[in-house]
Parts: structure tokens; sequence; C-alpha cells
């Protein structure tokens, strides 16, 4: 839950909306308070000018009756809009006053408007000299002018209301579509393998974003000259020690023939096998640099078979030596596009891995099937097998399984790897026979073509 509120505060979508609510929020309740000072200005305004409006038809001779212009009670229409027109006798003077007239009216008001609270209700009210000893008061209520500056108010925030979720949408899909360039060149990042290094394109992504995109390609073609200074300092490194190794196998193959002692052949012997592991090291090491390249050339349909044919044939002897029955399971004629070499190689490790690691006497069992338009190469033993906490690192370069006495390069598994990751294969391994943990199955699974 906290990585999830973590993921949220830190997402630029979600802060722009909460600004956006808060923003918006405050520019409501503003907008409300200042369409209600306006609207009740206004209608002040109104209500005073309608006051005036009517003091304007009374003059000093005719004076309409109060008990006539005061009848409220009987007319219709809402009372709280009603008009109330009072004669403001003198001080001291009987009032006969009307009900429904204005109670409590002071006699002695001045002249002009007014807001009174008379009893429980709030009067505006207009008093005028019509002429001399005679003057007259003309109310109505405030709470209509109140109550459309208070629905003025509501209409305005009310408005602001609906269109707080309507915003956030609208933000929300152009956010989305703004960064949806952003996200597809991160989904094409992730979907690279690790050789792949090529620039990033930056055509469609927003200006803000480019600077920071070219400083990954900046740093994408830094990493990528550092890498081929590296690639090129292990393949010259490994073609220069061929040429001394080569001369001193060929001094080591001219002494066997000379007459030396039991202890100084078998001293021979010890020399000639670890420079044949050393020979066999340099060859891997090309090999890896080779495959390691990022190029995508020859690609092409080649038969599964035809690539079965050829590793055998290659190495054939070693499986002989040790009496290994290596053989092709099934005669499914599997076609897969990719680089001929580049899939030999990956076979041919495969297969001299196993015949290294399965012990003499065993069996090797090669099989290509067709999966719907995928396309599975498997390869099993009956060796030792690794075990499920090795099989990851088995695919690092010089990483050996301890306890093996089989000397090798550890590296036919990273060269395969390698291979498989450039051709955009999945490779998994497992036990051949489950049950008893013994042997080693290897699968490589290769994506099909429309």
């Amino acid at each position: 839950m906290d990585g999830f509120q973590g993921r949220m505060t830190q997402s630029l979508q979600f802060r722009l909306s909460v600004w956006l609510c808060g923003t918006i929020a405050v520019i409501a309740v503003a907008a409300g308070m200042v369409s209600f000072l306006l609207t009740f200005q206004q209608a002040l305004e109104v209500q005073d000018n309608q006051l005036r409006q009517i003091a304007a038809l009374f003059d000093g001779r005719r004076l309409p009756d109060p008990s006539v212009a005061s009848l409220g009670g009987k007319l219709e229409g809402d009372p709280d809009s009603r008009v109330v027109v009072q004669w403001l006798r003198p001080a001291g003077a009987a009032s006969s006053e009307p009900a429904g007239a204005l109670p409590g009216l002071p006699a002695d008001l001045p002249d002009g408007l007014h807001t009174l609270k008379l009893g429980e209700t709030t009067w505006r009210i207009f008093v005028k000299t019509v002429a001399p000893g005679s003057r007259v008061a003309i109310g109505q209520r405030t709470e209509v002018r109140d109550e459309i500056a208070q629905d003025s108010a509501q209409h305005t925030l009310s408005l602001f209301l609906i269109l707080i979720p309507v915003l956030l949408l609208v933000v929300g899909a152009l956010i989305r579509g703004m960064f949806r360039p952003l996200k597809a060149a991160a989904l094409d990042l992730n979907r690279r393998s690790d050789q792949d290094l090529r620039e990033v394109a930056d055509a469609n992504l927003p200006s803000e974003i480019r600077p920071f995109v070219e400083a990954i390609n900046r740093l994408l073609s830094r990493v990528g000259r550092s890498v081929a200074v590296q690639r090129r300092f292990v393949a010259d490194a490994a073609h220069e020690l061929r040429s001394p190794l080569t001369a001193l196998s060929l001094q080591a193959e001219q002494l066997d023939a000379a007459d030396m002692s039991t202890q100084a052949r078998e001293r021979l012997a010890s020399l000639r096998q670890g420079m044949r592991r050393a020979r066999n090291l340099l060859d891997q090491l090309l090999t890896l640099a080779r495959v390691q390249e990022a190029s995508q050339e020859n690609i092409q349909t080649v038969p599964l078979q035809r690539v079965f044919r050829k590793v055998l044939e290659d190495l054939m002897p070693l499986a002989d030596a040790k009496n290994i029955d290596v053989g092709v399971v099934g005669h499914q004629n599997v076609h897969v596009q990719v680089s001929e070499g580049d899939l030999q190689t990956l076979v041919k490790n495969l297969v001299d891995n196993a015949i290294r690691y399965t012990p003499r006497g065993g069996q090797i069992n090669l099989s290509a099937e067709r999966h719907g338009r995928d396309v599975m190469v498997q390869v099993t033993d009956t060796g030792p097998g690794i075990a499920p906490q090795e099989r990851e690192r088995v695919f690092d370069a010089f990483y050996r399984v301890l306890g093996r006495e089989e000397v090798g390069s550890g590296l036919g598994l990273s060269i395969v790897k390698t291979i498989a990751d450039r051709l955009g294969a999945k490779i998994s391994l497992a036990y051949a026979n489950e049950s008893a943990r013994s042997g080693l199955q290897v699968v490589v699974m290769f994506r099909g073509n429309d």
C-alpha cells in the first residue's frame, strides 16, 4: 500500500489533478463570494430604484389612502415580494395603521433609504416628503433580494463543481496522450536486448522531454563505444595469443617424438592438455566477441534438420570418444527465420556442453517442434543436470558449477544466451528426469513470424 501511495504522489498526472482540483475549488469559492456580492449589490440597486419609482407616484395633492395602499394581506402574489406603502404621521398624532403595514416604523425617520429590522423581519424602506407635513414610507422585505444573491452564488459555485470532474477527465486524457510517445519509447527500451544500444527516437516526443532523451542517447553512445573497446580488446587479445599458443603446441608435438622418461612424458601430456584447454578458451572468447555484435544480417529461413546435421558432423568424434549416443528425435521438417551461422553456433555450444558433462555411455537427444507460430529447439542429456538455484548463474561468462570434474571454459552457455537474446528467443533450463533430479533439458523457443 505504501508503495502504491508513493507511486501516486510521484505521478505527474496525479499531482496535476490534485493541484487543479485545489485551484478550481479555491476559484469556485472566490467566484461564489464575488457573485454573491455583485448580485447582492445589483439586487439592492434594483430594489432601491423600485422604491424610488413607487415614491414618485405620490404627490401632495393626490395622496392615496394608506388603508387602501397597505392591504397587502388581501392581494395576490408572494408576500415577501410585495411593496408596502405607509403614511408617516407626525410624532404624537393618532395612528390608524392597518394590519400588514410597517409595524413599529419610527415617525421621525429622515428622508432617504434605510434598512431596518421591524420585529422579526428586515425591511428596505424609502422615506419621502411629498408635501409640507405629509410624508410617505415605501418598504419591501429584504428576503427576496438576499435569496436572489444567494441563488446566483450557488449557481456559479455549482457550475464550477460540475466542471471539476470534467476538467480532470480532460486533463487526464490530454496528459496520457502527450506522454504516450514517452511510454512507447520506454517500452521500446525495455524490450531491447543488452547488446542493442541504438539511439532512442525523439521524433514524436514533447520538446520538454527531448533534452532528457538526448542525454540518454549520449549516454548510450558512450556505453556503446566503451563496450566496443572492451570487445575489440578481448578479440585482439585472443588473436594475439593464438599465434604463440600454436607455436607452443607445435613444439610440444615435436618434443613428443623425442626420447624421454616416463615421468617427463606424463608432464608433457599434462602440458599438451593445458594448451588444448587454452586454445579452446581462446576459440570461445573469439566466438563470444563475434556473437555480441548487434548485427542482424543474413536473416533467412533455415531448416533445423540441416543445422543438426552439420553440428553432429563436427562433434561426433567427441561423442564417440566417450561412447555417447547422440541423435535427433523426430523427423519434422521445421524452419526458423534466423541467421544460420548464429543458429549453428547456438546448437553447437549446447551439444558440446552436453557431451562434456554427460558421463560415458550416456545419451543426448536433439529435437525441433512447431508450436503454433513458435519453434521449439530442445537438447536433453543424461548428465548430472543443473540445480534450480544455479540456473541463472550458469549464463554468466566464466561461471562454472562447483563440484564438476569436467574442465571447461565457462563460456558455452553465455554464448548461447547472447545469441538467444539477439534472435529474440527465450531459453529455459530444467531437469531431463524431474523425479530423479538428473539430466539437463535445454529449451530454446523462437518466436514465429506472421
